[in-house]
């Protein structure tokens, strides 16, 4: 369950998708904390430059791999704009990162972006549980995921 004492983190989440889309990217974001709190790194969708591996939470993980011991990785919770995709997922699981907390559910994200026509991705959309089943998670934030749609309806007309 998430915590109200989250929210911020959350909300910085929204804050990197914006900026993401603000550059002409793909608007996700996500943060890395440690078990005590503290934000450790923070990145955005960078799949724009061509690399449709760019994604933030893919990032995050491995940069947790180069610093932090694995105990650290454990006790640490990444946070996000919306649920990983099957790749940020296994690489969440392979480094031993701890807690996933999101805003959007990939079923909410493959919802919203059929209603808008977007054709479905190369890789199937699954739930974090189905990739990495002892990854705890916790998601949606109803407060918070008009907003990621709105952002992601703005993406897609625009494009």
């Amino acid at each position: 369950m998430i915590e109200s004492s989250e929210l911020p983190y959350l909300r910085r989440c929204v804050e990197l998708a914006t900026r993401a889309l603000e550059v002409g990217d793909e608007p996700f974001g996500s943060v890395l904390v440690s078990g005590d709190g503290t934000v450790l790194a923070e990145d955005h969708n960078r799949v724009a430059s061509g690399d449709r591996t760019r994604h933030p939470e893919f990032a995050l993980a491995r940069w947790s791999a180069e610093h932090l011991t694995p105990e650290q990785r454990a006790a640490a919770t990444v946070y996000t704009s919306g649920e990983h995709c099957p790749m940020c997922a296994a690489a969440h699981a392979w480094v031993g990162l701890g807690r996933i907390a999101y805003v959007a559910s990939s079923a909410q994200l493959a919802a919203w972006l059929s209603e808008l026509g977007v054709p479905a991705p190369p890789v199937r959309t699954l739930p974090v549980a189905e990739i990495a089943p002892g990854v705890i998670v916790d998601g949606p934030v109803p407060e918070l995921a008009e907003e990621v749609r709105e952002l992601h309806r703005r993406f897609y007309t625009s494009v």
